[in-house]
C-alpha cells in the first residue's frame, strides 16, 4: 500500500468512526504542505478545528477542511451576512475553488473579529472559510502587487498546489540515515547565506541569498554551482527571514527551472518580494544586469507558503519543520527541522537576537529536540559595549551636538528591521524631549517596509501588538515628513539648517541615502552615523574604518572621488543581531543541549573567536566550516 492509499484508509476510518448523516468526505486535495479535505457534512465543517487537530495527532500532518459547493450559500446571500454583520469599511474576494471568503480592511473593528466568536458565527452562516486580511495602516505597493500574484489564475493555482503537495507526500522511498549539511554560503563569512541539507530522502536549501560588497560572481553567489543536479532534486527552499543576504537570490532558483515550495513565516514573504524587487529596480537603473527578473520573483511568491510559529509542517517525506521567533527582524524564525521519526533535529537559528527589542521578543530557546545547533556569529568577536537604553542616549546626545551646530545627520539604515526599530527610537526620544524638535526625513524604501510592518501585528512585542491592533501607528508622527519625490529630495539637500535623514541602504551600497550622502560629505559639522553591521567590502565598512577618500557612482554608473570631511560614528546597541555575550548566552541556556554547534554568518575573527570561547564552555563538538565543506552530523 502506498503512502496515498494508506492516508485514504486511515482518514476513511477516522470520519466513520464520526456518524455524520451527509457524506464526512467528497474529496481529498493536496494543497501544498497540507492536505484538504471536502465535505458536505454541515457537522464536520462546524467542527473543523477539533478535526483537524485530531488529524494532526493521529496522521501526524497538516490538514484543512473545507465546505463543499453543495454547503456553500450563494456570493449574493453571502455578501449581505456580512454586510449585515460588519457594515462597511472592507473589501471581499472569493476565491471559489477553494471555498473561501478573505475580507480584507485596515478597519481594526474588522480586522480583530479574526479568532472570535463574530466570525465562527459567519462562517456556520455563509458555510464559506472566511479569512480575515489585515491591510497595512497606510498605503503599500508591494503588498497590492502580492495580492495580484496571490489571487491569480485559480486553475493554474490548484494545479500547483497539487505538484508541490504530491512532492510533499509522495510516498518515502529511502529510509532516512543520512543526514549531511554542506555549506554553500557563510561560511566564515557575513554574506550570501545558503546552507544545503540533504538526507537519504530530500535536499533542502536553508537560506539563498547574495553577498553584498563582493568583489566577483564568485563570491556574490553561493556555491550553487558545484552541486550536481541541484534544480531537479530540490524539494524546498525554508527562508529564515527578509534580508537580501539571506533571500536575495530565491527568484535566482526559479529562473533556472526550480518550481518547489519556498516556506517562510508570514510577514516574510511581502518583505522579500520588497527587497528583491528593489534590488532588480536599482540594478537596472545603474545600468548592471541583475540575475532574474520580477518573473522570477513573481514564481517564487506564487509558491510561497506563509506559516505561522508554533505549528509542525511537512515539507518532504522525511522532514518536518517549526518556526520559532528569532528576535532579528519581523517574521524573523529560528528554524526547527525534524529528520526522520525521530532520526535527528537540527536548530537554524538564522540571524537571532537574544535580547528584547523595542520591537520584538527574544530568539526563542526551548525547544522539544535538538541534536545540532547551526548558530550565527556575526558578532563572535566584539562585545557590544553599550545597553539599548545607553545606546539610545549615546544617539540623542550625537544627533543633538550635531543639531546644535546646524549639522544634517545622515542615518543609514537596512530597510526592514533596523529602520523601524530608528525610527521607534527617534520617536521616543522627540516624544520625552531628549531631541529638540528637528525634521526627521523618511527616505528609499523605509516608509513601504514600514508599511508591510503595521499589517502584521502578531508578530511585535505584546505593548506594540496592542497599539497596532488599535489602528495606531506607532512608526510614523508628526515628527517624521515621509520623502516623496525627487524634488523633495532636491529641496532637502539645498536646504539651510539642522535636520535628520533616515535612509536606506544601511551598507551604502545603493539607494537615495548615497546622494545625501554625496550632498552633505564635505561639511565637517555633518555627522553619518551607523546603526547596523556593516559587511566586509562595502562602502559603510570602507567609511567606518577611516578611509575619508572614497568613489562613489555619479548617475551615469561612472566612479566619482567624494572627500568624506563629516563627523563619521557608529552607535552599538541597535544591533538585531546577538552580541558575542548573547551568543554564549544562547548557547548556555538552549534547551535541549546539542551535541554539535556550527558556526556560520561570521568573519574568521569572530567564528574562531566564538569557537574558542564555547570549546571551553559546552562539550558540544564545534565546527566551523569554510564554504563547500559537508558535515555529517549522525553517526
Amino acid at each position: 500500500m502506498n503512502s496515498a492509499e494508506r492516508l485514504r484508509t486511515e482518514l476513511l476510518r477516522y470520519f466513520m468512526s464520526l456518524d455524520t448523516a451527509e457524506p464526512a468526505i467528497s474529496r481529498i486535495e493536496y494543497e501544498g504542505p497540507r492536505i484538504a479535505i471536502y465535505t458536505q457534512s454541515r457537522e464536520v465543517f462546524r467542527d473543523r478545528d477539533k478535526i483537524a487537530r485530531d488529524l494532526v495527532t493521529l496522521i501526524k500532518k497538516r490538514f484543512i477542511i473545507r465546505p463543499d459547493e453543495q454547503l456553500r450559500r450563494p456570493k449574493e446571500e453571502v455578501e449581505e451576512i456580512i454586510r449585515q454583520a460588519l457594515g462597511d469599511g472592507y473589501r471581499l474576494i472569493f476565491d471559489e475553488p477553494l471555498g473561501e471568503v478573505v475580507i480584507e480592511s485596515s478597519d481594526p473593528r474588522i480586522t480583530n473579529i479574526d479568532r472570535t466568536e463574530v466570525l465562527n458565527k459567519l462562517v456556520e452562516e455563509t458555510g464559506w472559510v472566511i479569512r480575515i486580511l489585515r491591510e497595512p495602516l497606510m498605503p503599500s505597493k508591494t503588498i497590492d502587487r502580492i495580492k495580484r500574484y496571490t489571487f491569480w489564475d485559480t486553475e493554474e493555482k490548484l494545479k500547483t498546489l497539487q505538484e508541490i503537495g504530491e512532492r510533499v507526500f509522495r510516498s518515502q522511498v529511502f529510509e532516512s540515515k543520512d543526514v549531511r549539511i554542506t555549506i554553500l554560503g557563510a561560511g566564515r563569512q557575513v554574506g550570501r547565506s545558503c546552507l544545503l541539507l540533504q538526507t537519504s530522502e530530500s535536499t533542502i536549501l536553508l537560506d539563498c541569498g547574495l553577498s553584498a560588497g563582493a568583489s566577483s560572481p564568485t563570491s556574490f553567489f553561493p556555491r550553487l554551482d558545484l552541486v550536481p543536479n541541484l534544480i531537479e532534486s530540490l524539494d524546498a527552499v525554508i527562508v529564515s527571514h527578509a534580508h537580501l543576504d539571506h533571500v536575495g537570490l530565491v527568484p535566482y532558483l526559479y529562473k533556472y527551472g526550480y518550481r518547489g515550495p519556498v516556506y517562510a513565516v508570514e510577514p516574510s514573504i511581502p518583505l522579500m518580494a520588497l527587497e528583491q524587487l528593489d534590488y532588480v529596480s536599482v540594478a537596472g537603473k545603474e545600468g548592471s544586469f541583475p540575475p532574474y527578473t520580477e518573473t522570477e520573483i513573481r514564481l517564487a511568491l506564487q509558491r510561497s507558503f506563509p506559516l505561522r510559529y508554533g505549528v509542525v509542517n511537512n515539507i518532504t517525506p522525511d522532514v518536518r519543520i517549526m518556526f520559532y521567533n528569532a528576535g532579528h527582524i519581523l517574521g524573523s524564525a529560528a528554524v526547527h527541522i525534524h529528520i526522520g521519526e525521530g532520526l535527528h533535529n537540527i536548530v537554524y537559528t538564522g540571524d537571532f537576537k537574544y535580547e528584547r527589542s523595542t520591537a520584538l521578543d527574544p530568539c526563542a530557546s526551548k525547544f522539544p529536540r535538538l541534536e545540532t545547533l547551526i548558530m550565527e556569529s556575526t558578532y563572535g568577536a566584539t562585545p557590544v559595549p553599550y545597553t539599548l537604553e545607553q545606546s539610545e542616549a549615546i544617539l540623542a546626545e550625537k544627533i543633538t551636538s550635531t543639531v546644535n551646530k546646524g549639522g544634517k545627520v545622515i542615518i543609514p539604515v537596512p530597510a526592514i528591521g533596523r529602520a523601524q526599530e530608528i525610527l521607534l527610537v527617534l520617536n521616543k526620544l522627540l516624544a520625552e524631549g531628549r531631541l529638540a524638535e528637528t525634521p526627521v526625513f523618511l527616505d528609499g524604501l523605509v516608509v513601504e517596509a514600514t508599511a508591510i510592518h503595521t499589517a502584521f501585528p502578531d508578530y511585535f512585542t505584546a505593548e506594540l501588538q496592542q497599539r497596532l491592533r488599535e489602528g495606531d501607528n506607532i512608526f510614523l508622527s508628526e515628527y517624521f515628513t515621509p520623502v516623496k519625490s525627487e524634488q523633495q529630495r532636491e529641496e532637502i539637500l539645498e536646504s539651510k539648517g539642522p535636520a535628520v535623514i533616515v535612509s536606506t541602504s544601511g551598507m551604502l551600497e545603493g539607494g537615495p541615502v548615497l546622494k545625501y550622502l554625496k550632498g552633505f560629505a564635505g561639511d565637517e559639522n555633518n555627522l553619518l552615523v551607523f546603526v547596523s553591521y556593516q559587511v566586509e567590502g562595502t562602502l559603510g565598512r570602507t567609511i567606518l574604518k577611516g578611509v575619508r577618500e572614497v568613489m562613489l557612482r555619479n548617475e551615469e554608473g561612472k566612479a566619482e572621488p567624494l572627500n568624506v570631511k563629516m563627523q563619521v560614528e557608529k552607535v552599538d546597541g541597535f544591533s538585531g543581531h546577538s552580541s558575542r555575550q548573547q551568543l554564549i548566552n544562547y548557547v548556555r541556556r538552549i534547551n535541549p543541549k546539542p551535541r554539535n554547534i556550527i558556526l556560520v554568518h561570521g568573519e574568521e575573527e569572530a567564528v574562531d573567536s566564538l569557537a574558542a570561547t564555547l570549546a571551553r564552555t559546552t562539550p558540544a563538538t564545534i565546527f566551523t566550516p569554510h564554504n563547500l565543506e559537508t558535515i555529517s552530523p549522525v553517526n
